[in-house]
């Protein structure tokens, strides 16, 4: 990718305390204009970078706790029509079949299965399959639970979903997690889309099953080129989120791809990582 223009962003205001190393960036870049957008984000035009100096302003703005972004020209959002999410740990806070284990005393288990999955280590049908067994006689009611005592949303999610929403754009919510879940995502957030797994339940007790095929990367991707079929757009014409390695397919055929508090082998081939910054950090890139 030929780099025209960097987006520099923080969680905290970046004009005072990382003036020196910004400075250092600009003519690092050989940028030719700089702007701030706001007080938490910086736009340099015109930059001029070789692999090396990419590498090392990447490295430079992660040990600073900013995140960057690289473009080859300015995007509207306009230009696209759809944002597809995943959920757990992207648009929420948690995963949420780490904390329903939690209920059954069974966290640090499949909390381990779960980061392996996301790292790429274990096949996600298989890791899913095994960590929904164990929650097998778990009173359903954990559920209710769990989206009441513990689901958060991620920093800066509503005010990002809100400009999309503003701006024209449908959502989808693709989650290799549960349909309790996502059914009160899409209720809450008013969500265009939504598609994951559906716990097995019966007398009011987990079975340890789900019902149907497993949402897992292919099914994740299919789901994005459908709504996409559905809307009469393409998938570079989506924005498409997520953390782990079962969203590597379905960034891979958007338009943009964003890694979100990410897994190594997801932010290295995303589009944008936002590593420090809220799902809002997203908009300063239009």
């Amino acid at each position: 990718m030929t780099i025209t223009q960097l987006t520099i962003q923080g969680v905290h205001p970046i004009h005072g305390t990382h003036q020196a190393l910004l400075q250092e960036i600009i003519e690092h870049s050989k940028a030719k204009t700089s702007k701030h957008l706001n007080d938490y984000a910086l736009r340099l035009n015109g930059v001029s970078l070789d692999d090396a100096a990419w590498a090392r302003i990447q490295q430079q703005c992660f040990d600073a706790a900013l995140d960057v972004t690289a473009q080859a020209q300015a995007r509207a959002l306009s230009d696209f029509k759809l944002v597809a999410m995943d959920m757990d740990s992207t648009l929420i806070t948690i995963e949420c079949i780490d904390e329903i284990a939690d209920m059954q005393g069974l966290k640090p288990q499949v909390a381990e299965i779960t980061e392996a999955a996301m790292r790429g280590e274990l096949e996600f049908c298989e890791s899913l399959t095994r960590r929904v067994a164990l929650l097998k006689g778990l009173d359903a009611s954990a559920l209710q639970r769990v989206y009441d005592e513990r689901l958060q949303l991620s920093l800066g999610a509503e005010k990002m979903l809100k400009a999309v929403q503003q701006a024209g754009l449908k959502t989808l919510l693709v989650s290799g997690g549960f349909t309790f879940f996502t059914d009160r995502m899409k209720s809450r957030l008013q969500l265009d889309h939504t598609h994951a797994n559906v716990l097995e339940i019966e007398n009011g007790k987990l079975t340890g099953k789900v019902v149907g095929g497993i949402v897992d990367a292919d099914e994740k991707k299919r789901t994005v080129e459908r709504v996409c079929a559905e809307m009469g757009i393409t998938p570079d014409q989506a924005i498409v989120m997520g953390d782990g390695a079962n969203d590597l397919k379905m960034m891979k055929i958007s338009g943009m791809s964003v890694a979100f508090r990410a897994k190594p082998v997801v932010r290295a081939q995303a589009d944008v990582a936002l590593n420090f910054v809220g799902l809002d950090g997203v908009l300063n890139l239009f």
